[in-house]
């Protein structure tokens, strides 16, 4: 325990130590927390956990989370558009893939996509990747695996004030300022966040499948300017020993600003989209002894999206439940499209047992509301789930230790059900051995039942949910072996996920769409969600780390490969299908060099390499295969003052595919960044005892 307190510490303080103390402090090994939801250093964690640790994020220096993800590990892959970002991590979309802040899930989701600018890259202290699926003690979402976000702590006495400035090509601006305050028992982290592009386009040709001639002139961009920022605020108490209370919150806006061109129905936008996002939490946790705990948390997140139009215009679509033909806009006016709001209650208990055994239990209750007037017949749509999971950690046949965990979940429209998980590792000498077997489950979405949605884009499509749908269950089997000789680190990670009843938009004939809306809308594509019959997803992953006091070098490999049946009712066949976004092979490549010319200033310098091959879609063409290459420096001056410069792209290559289709990368070309961060910490220091013990502890740990 007092190792793990001790490495626990080591994190909080490496935002005040000295840059050659950074450099010590990530020889140690972290303290990780998703896999099993208890603390255990990272070497001996139970289940493979990937770490993206302070020092690789400083040396980065990425301009946001799907930067930073897609820069430093081959397993996922991103597509950025208006709607937010579209994640695939080893073969499975969004909807698989639980995004967690601090424990705590990411509430951001529109279109089946997460608005991950609401997270703060700028706050992240280290971010926690469990790959497979983890229903069993995080539920639904996460049949893919689970990425927690760790967020910077502020633990000294006193006033700490920081401010990051930075801006890049095609007008990109970061603005990130914190506040934390601590007096006695009240502690508070105020943080401000500011992003803004003005946008690029890599191509001015429209699809000539989906337009009526060809087009070459088109006004769509790439990516469209725009400008969000959040303010969020975390408050602490310490009302005994024992006891530690919390409250926090946020807003969020967004706008993305949107061309207007003159080839009606192709580039002629008479709206914006606008964002409004709000969240409350509150809780606390209460040590009962020196291993047992209970934990409390309460969530309120909302997440809402507009268009805010800019010229007069005349809509279709369900008002207020009704189907309503050319309802009028004006400028200035704003018309709802989805309001997301989910209201989520924790309650969890991590208790010592005799027999080396730690038992974790738990009761969750979470509600989801949607109100969409003109997607939702009827308006709004709700849906609610409770659960009950515990699991237990077994350590006594040491070197084998086993964790088994069980889940019984109960939603209102697709009854009960019970997700079980089991992982083994097994310990010799240098070499870890792991083992996981567990199920997912997870039920159909308000949007996947409910929706009716038209996109003119390039055409018109239409999409519609679907109320005879099934909830998706899984099996997904891992293995890994991870082998340390000296500073050298070896991890292989075969891995096979089969999703039965798996949920997916499928191109469907015209004729088998509502009568009423085939003939408003005379679509040129028609899909629907249903239930693909079975799909799997196959792979390995491969890392390599050398981590020297100043040099490390290393990468990442990922091999994936997908499966999937669907029955096609017209044909009365089954038809091979593809799941969206997968490509066979992607890669990670890096080399970082860190060295203190002077007491006060240390020169870092990376050189970064992402490599995707192609990637495969149902509809719409293929997204080319890349390779980006990426040079970061940084430039400690002292404690308090870090300069970061850098180019994105270094060869320049820009996938020109025209609008409509789908692109390996959405990269403008070669671009530029440089950042400034000021912190100003009055807190107070060490004391010499605790220095010594924390000295103690980190040359044990590199010995």
């Amino acid at each position: 325990m007092k190792k793990l307190l001790l490495g626990m510490a080591s994190l909080c303080l490496a935002q005040t130590q000295s840059a050659q103390d950074v450099l010590k402090m990530d020889s140690i090994q972290e303290v990780v927390v998703t896999g099993t939801g208890t603390q255990h250093l990272l070497k001996d964690a139970p289940v493979q956990t990937e770490v993206i640790s302070h020092r690789q994020l400083q040396q980065y220096a990425g301009r946001s989370i799907e930067d930073i993800l897609s820069g430093l590990t081959a397993s996922f892959d991103f597509n950025e558009n208006d709607m937010g970002s579209h994640l695939q991590m080893n073969g499975l979309g969004n909807s698989y893939v639980l995004i967690l802040i601090d424990g705590r899930r990411l509430h951001g989701d529109n279109g089946g996509e997460n608005d991950l600018s609401l997270i703060d890259p700028h706050n992240i202290e280290r971010i926690e990747i469990v790959k497979g699926a983890s229903s069993a003690l995080y539920g639904s979402d996460a049949i893919a695996g689970v990425i927690n976000i760790i967020t910077r702590k502020h633990r000294e006495q006193g006033v700490m004030v920081e401010n990051t400035s930075r801006v890049g090509s095609y007008g990109d601006i970061r603005q990130h300022n914190g506040i934390a305050l601590k007096y006695g028992k009240l502690s508070s982290y105020t943080n401000f966040q500011l992003q803004h592009s003005d946008g690029w386009q890599n191509t001015s040709e429209e699809d000539p499948a989906q337009t009526e001639y060809h087009i070459t002139d088109s006004r769509n961009k790439t990516v469209n300017r725009h400008t969000n920022w959040q303010l969020a605020e975390q408050l602490n108490y310490q009302l005994t020993p024992q006891i530690e209370l919390y409250a926090a919150g946020s807003i969020y806006w967004k706008r993305i600003y949107r061309p207007c061109g003159h080839h009606p129905g192709v580039d002629v936008r008479t709206y914006d989209l606008q964002y409004n996002n709000a969240s409350i939490s509150a809780g606390g946790k209460w040590k009962l002894n020196d291993t047992d705990v209970l934990t409390l948390d309460a969530d309120w997140k909302r997440h809402a999206y507009r268009y805010a139009y800019t010229d007069t215009t005349l809509t279709d679509g369900y008002v207020n439940g009704r189907f309503t033909n050319y309802y009028p806009y004006f400028p200035g006016d704003k018309e709802l499209q989805s309001d997301q709001r989910l209201t989520q209650v924790s309650l969890k208990g991590i208790f010592a047992l005799p027999y080396d055994q730690q038992l974790s239990a738990g009761l969750e209750y979470r509600y989801d509301w949607l109100e969409a007037p003109m997607r939702v017949k009827g308006g709004k749509a709700t849906d609610n789930t409770q659960a009950l999971y515990v699991q237990d950690e077994w350590s006594m046949l040491k070197p084998l230790y086993l964790t088994a965990g069980l889940r019984l979940t109960r939603n209102q429209g697709f009854g009960t059900r019970l997700t079980p998980k089991l992982s083994a590792m097994l310990k010799i000498g240098e070499l870890r051995l792991r083992a996981t077997w567990s199920q997912g489950y997870k039920t159909p979405t308000p949007k996947e039942l409910h929706y009716q949605y038209i996109r003119n884009m390039s055409g018109v499509y239409l999409y519609l949910g679907n109320t005879n749908l099934k909830a998706q269950t899984s099996n997904y089997f891992g293995l890994s072996a991870e082998y340390t000789i000296g500073k050298l680190t070896m991890t292989l990670s075969p891995y096979y996920n089969k999703v039965d009843d798996m949920i997916a938009l499928v191109t469907i004939p015209n004729s088998q769409a509502p009568g009423d809306l085939i003939v408003q809308y005379d679509p040129h594509r028609v899909r629907q969600y249903q239930n693909i019959e079975d799909a799997k997803t196959y792979g390995v992953d491969f890392t390599i780390r050398y981590q020297g006091r100043f040099f490390t070098a290393g990468g990442s490999y990922s091999y994936l490969d997908t499966k999937a049946n669907q029955y096609d009712s017209e044909n009365d066949m089954m038809q091979r299908v593809t799941i969206d976004g997968m490509a066979h092979h992607k890669a990670n490549i890096y080399a970082t060099w860190q060295h203190d010319f002077t007491k006060f200033y240390q020169l870092g310098i990376g050189i970064y390499g992402r490599i995707s091959s192609k990637r495969y879609y149902q509809i719409n063409g293929d997204g080319k295969g890349y390779q980006l290459w990426r040079l970061s420096t940084t430039h400690q001056l002292g404690k308090n003052v870090r300069i970061e410069a850098g180019m994105d792209n270094i060869f320049d290559y820009v996938d020109r595919t025209p609008h409509g289709l789908h692109l390996g990368t959405t990269t403008p070309g070669r671009t530029v960044y440089a950042s400034l961060t000021v912190r100003l910490n009055q807190g107070k220091k060490l004391t010499n005892k605790y220095k010594s013990n924390f000295n103690s502890h980190q040359n044990n740990e590199q010995d």
